[in-house]
């Protein structure tokens, strides 16, 4: 592994690099915020999707991806004099110590060579000094953020609009938990789950769409809550299970190229039988 000192020229080379090219090559020229924003959300997406393929090598390569349109926008807002890279880190570790008051105290805010915990002092009677657990973390973290100047206004208010449905509302549960609004108990939640899998079912025997579409909603956040309280994360599991239909599909697939036969003319039967061979080749 690279020194510190080899990892801050790393960091200097790669915005050298970006500062030539936005001078010289004509694509980087004409990127803006908005033109950038597109690109950015596919690399997260390939980014998370190197993590779920357990691709070291492809980590790296993305994480680069992203760390490279984190200095694009900082470049941007620089050419505006708004910001610098160096605002943008900086704001990020002073938000960092501020939320880890168990580790820093507040005076490490702004600090050019931020120490931890302990000062010689007693902190026992600081708010929030005395987390021992990830739990009491996660539950000061909403608190602090609400104090903040330019913090969260409101507990729901940190959980992004434009996030897709099943994070947001894997999100959403666990903020409201982190105040204390949760289960007591984990297995109460499969009540609320039976509940709502009976409302969605008496919709869907009414073929009311409008109502079976709601009661849909509420069965899927329930199950999704149902998850959370096992410690299960809903989205990665529903990525498991869409790359297993894609394996076993195309091997349905394959096989029925290999036959000269179109899918379209196997019977569901052939299909069945070709799809649990490929289960069986999973295992």
């Amino acid at each position: 592994m690279h020194t510190r000192e080899e990892q801050m020229k790393a960091f200097g080379r790669l915005l050298d690099v970006l500062d030539q090219l936005r001078e010289k090559c004509p694509w980087d020229k004409k990127q803006t915020n908005e033109s950038l924003r597109p690109n950015t959300i596919e690399e997260t997406f390939e980014l998370c999707d190197a993590i779920m393929r357990g691709d070291s090598h492809d980590m790296m390569k993305e994480l680069g991806d992203v760390l490279m349109h984190t200095c694009f926008y900082a470049m941007i807002a620089r050419e505006k004099g708004l910001y610098d890279i160096a605002d943008v880190l900086n704001t990020e570790t002073d938000k960092l110590i501020f939320r880890h008051p168990h580790i820093y105290h507040p005076s490490q805010v702004g600090a050019p060579d931020p120490k931890p915990l302990p000062f010689g002092e007693d902190d026992s009677e600081r708010e929030f000094a005395n987390a021992k657990t990830s739990e009491q973390v996660l539950q000061n973290w909403e608190q602090i953020k609400l104090k903040e100047k330019d913090g969260n206004k409101s507990v729901l208010s940190g959980v992004p609009a434009a996030l897709p449905s099943l994070i947001k509302a894997y999100r959403i549960q666990d903020k409201a938990r982190n105040v204390g609004f949760d289960w007591q108990q984990k297995e109460d939640v499969w009540n609320k789950v039976h509940e709502e899998l009976r409302e969605l079912e008496e919709e869907l025997a009414k073929e009311d769409k409008e109502k079976s579409t709601n009661e849909l909603g509420d069965f899927l956040f329930s199950v999704i809550n149902a998850a959370r309280l096992y410690k299960l994360n809903p989205d990665d599991a529903l990525e498991r299970t869409n790359r297993k239909f894609i394996h076993r599909f195309n091997y349905i697939e394959e096989h029925s190229i290999k036959a000269c036969k179109p899918l379209t003319e196997m019977s569901l039967e052939e299909m069945d039988k070709l799809w649990n061979e490929a289960k069986k080749e999973e295992k």
